[in-house]
């Protein structure tokens, strides 16, 4: 390799990576804000700040929804509010699934409201 295609190859990376930096993860968020990474999700606990509630009907199953695994047997839980509810999965795949047809799995929430 001569020092012209190594030169190119740096610079073309730094390219790169600025454009990564300049346009973020493509989440819309801030990335210095709590929760950016999956192992700062806890609540804030600084002076002032209130306890995060979830939104939304709370989640009324122990069990992931879609595969039916107890919730925290994998590690901390998927949360998200869909339409207004609460909703935990034990996996990213599982939520997957759950978009693919949410109707079903919202049903299926709704009649573990009710109960037996």
């Amino acid at each position: 390799m001569n020092l012209r295609t190594i030169l190119g190859g740096a610079i073309a990376a730094l390219a790169v990576g600025g454009l990564v930096l300049w346009t973020g993860c493509g989440d819309g968020h801030d990335h210095g804000s709590p929760g950016h990474s999956e192992k700062s999700a806890a609540p804030s606990t600084e002076k002032g700040a209130a306890p995060q509630e979830p939104a939304g009907k709370a989640y009324p199953l122990k069990t992931c929804v879609v595969s039916g695994e107890e919730l925290g047997k994998m590690g901390e839980p998927k949360r998200i509010v869909y339409e207004g509810q609460e909703i935990k999965f034990c996996c990213p795949d599982c939520e997957k699934e759950f978009r693919k047809e949410p109707a079903k799995f919202l049903k299926k929430i709704e009649e573990a409201r009710k109960g037996p």
